[in-house]
């Protein structure tokens, strides 16, 4: 799908603004439409090589942070409300042209009264075009995965030449080096709106960011492939795997954000419109492309979660005439813990609340009303996540864990492992977790793993069914930097069910994985498999981390059974042999040594 400015125009014409007409939409107006076709797009900004360091890794944003940004030009009932939660999270730096009349509304009674006080805000008085700070404002990125923070901004694809100076002055405000992809052949058009991460290498965006670096681009930047583009997001930013959906017909500036939320590593939340209305058939078509297609970083399947995409009051959807605003509750953003989201009216607030409360539970969640006059910010088509950004924090402690499934599994303990990263390592990693119902947390070490350092697991003892497990991890580094999992523990934790009768997996699913052998092994290992019927099974290997290291079967089987791996080239260390099927998953403990 051709960007046709003309077209977008004409699609925004109908959207009506209770602001003043300087106030810039997210999409282009009729003048920057026209300005297009002379507009020189700014390069030599920031260091135009690609960050020198190994092991880059682009943050996702559920990753502890140390200052959101956001410029205050308009809508600052919404900003005040927006400073005022996010101020206890973390810095609030607000980039503003007269930071005196910014300060005043601050502590003024307008937009439910003032502030408390000013600390923890930066105000940084610069020249501004617009609000949409999401997309022109740089990316936080770390060196060696967990060491240099630096930041990296691509070209913006607004002809808004003060908007496009904030992540120099951003970089030149709190002492960062910033890396810009401005000069051929890596110059490269993309907007934050349209890029999220999972922290681990997978990014996603929509085909825009194929479209806007084609030939016949309005930026003049080179023609690139999208091979050339994958090229220039690992170099820049460390992303492996880049996932780019096709384009939706009703969102008229195709950003991600306007239908799309990356919770976790494996958990996508996605906007639902009913059958058949404006870009939900696509919006399904581009996520099963997604699930089907893709692993998460776990070699699991996406887990999707879906919330609703409210229509006017008078019951207007975007592809309706008139048409109705993009309303999404997926535009939200993380501030450490906290979670500030768009909100519209009660009939579907109350849901996206629960649905948002299951999803991420302990954070405090903060719902910020964009569909009322004077301040209805969705008619310029975006809402929270458009108008913050983020930075990380320069000294991150990675924590990363795929969470325990409900198991039929009432006789074998339940083993939790995790990767933890700080630039001087770990000291200590441990394991918090109780049955509900319990008021402490039972605190165990977590055991390293002899190949890799970061590396840890431990086991909860196995519990009658019915039983709710409640857990969460905390590592603290060798420097002292301490950091749990999730961000918001313990007021929240994972959790796991014991189901099924009060009998033995075996009896429940008619499989059962027995102990393999020889276990520790260096070479030929026996995975003996009994199964009472024929069933279908998944027979694989991970590491400790829960990463896909081989798959050993995959099909039906009936009786006693030995499936053989040979373990000759594995590095020595801890793996599990992992068994799936309809009855759910086990696994149990293999080690490696050499």
């Amino acid at each position: 799908m051709k960007i046709l400015y003309s077209l977008i125009f004409a699609l925004s014409a109908n959207i009506l603004f209770a602001q003043s007409e300087t106030i810039l939409p997210r999409f282009l107006t009729s003048d920057e439409v026209e300005a297009m076709k002379t507009y020189h797009f700014p390069t030599n900004r920031g260091i135009e090589t690609p960050p020198e360091f190994e092991n880059l890794r682009t943050m996702a944003e559920w990753e502890e942070i140390q200052a959101l940004t956001v410029s205050w030009t308009g809508y600052p009932g919404i900003l005040k409300q927006i400073v005022r939660a996010a101020k206890e999270e973390c810095k609030v730096i607000i980039f503003c042209e007269n930071c005196g009349s910014a300060e005043n509304y601050l502590t003024g009674s307008q937009a439910g009264g003032p502030l408390n006080n000013l600390d923890n805000i930066d105000f940084v008085n610069v020249d501004l075009n617009s609000i949409w700070i999401r997309d022109y404002g740089a990316n936080t990125v770390y060196g060696n995965r967990v060491d240099t923070l630096l930041l990296v901004d691509w070209i913006y694809n607004r002809p808004r030449p003060d908007d496009d100076v904030i992540p120099q002055e951003l970089a030149d405000h709190m002492g960062l080096n910033l890396y810009s992809t401005t000069s051929s052949p890596t110059d490269l058009v993309n907007t934050g709106g349209n890029f999220m991460s999972d922290g681990q290498g997978t990014a996603w965006a929509s085909e825009l960011v194929l479209e806007e670096n084609e030939l016949g681009n309005p930026y003049n930047v080179s023609v690139k492939s999208e091979t050339d583009i994958d090229d220039i997001f690992q170099e820049f930013q460390g992303i492996s795997h880049f996932i780019k959906m096709t384009a939706l017909q009703y969102d008229i500036i195709n950003h991600i954000d306007m239908h799309l939320k990356i919770i976790d590593e494996e958990t996508l939340l996605v906007g639902e419109y009913p059958p058949g209305i404006a870009d939900g058939p696509q919006i399904n078509a581009n996520i099963d492309y997604v699930v089907n297609a893709f692993l998460s970083y776990f070699n699991s399947d996406y887990k999707v979660v879906r919330i609703p995409m409210p229509n006017s009051s008078s019951g207007l959807y975007p592809d309706d005439n008139p048409a109705g605003y993009y309303r999404t509750y997926t535009n939200g953003v993380f501030v450490n813990k906290s979670y500030l989201y768009p909100s519209y009216r009660e009939q579907y607030d109350t849901t996206a609340a629960r649905i948002y409360a299951e999803l991420l539970p302990g954070y405090n969640l903060i719902p910020i009303d964009c569909d009322n006059n004077p301040e209805a910010i969705i008619a310029a088509a975006g809402a929270i996540h458009c108008i913050t950004h983020s930075v990380g924090v320069s000294d991150p402690l990675l924590i990363t864990h795929q969470p325990l499934a409900d198991t039929y599994d009432d006789a074998n303990s339940y083993e939790v492992a995790a990767s933890m990263e700080h630039r001087s390592g770990i000291s200590m990693a441990t394991l918090h977790w109780r049955v509900e119902g319990e008021i402490g947390f039972e605190e165990i070490n977590m055991i390293a793993g002899t190949a890799n350092a970061s590396e840890f697991s431990q086991s909860i003892p196995p519990m009658p069914v019915g039983t709710v497990i409640e857990y969460y991890l905390s590592g603290e580094a060798a420097s002292g930097k301490i950091q749990v999992r999730p961000i918001v523990a313990p007021l929240g934790f994972w959790s796991f069910k014991i189901l099924g009768n009060s009998v033995g997996i075996e009896q429940v699913t008619a499989v059962k994985l027995n102990p393999v052998y020889p276990n520790p092994a260096s070479s030929l290992v026996s995975i003996p498999v009994i199964t009472q019927q024929p069933i279908h099974v998944k027979i694989y290997i991970t590491d400790i981390a829960g990463r896909l290291v081989e798959t050993v079967y995959s099909g039906v089987v009936n009786g006693d059974k030995r499936f053989s791996l040979f373990v000759d080239e594995y590095s020595a260390g801890a793996y599990k042999v992992v068994i799936e099927g309809e009855f759910g998953v086990h696994s149990i403990p293999l080690m490696v040594v050499k």
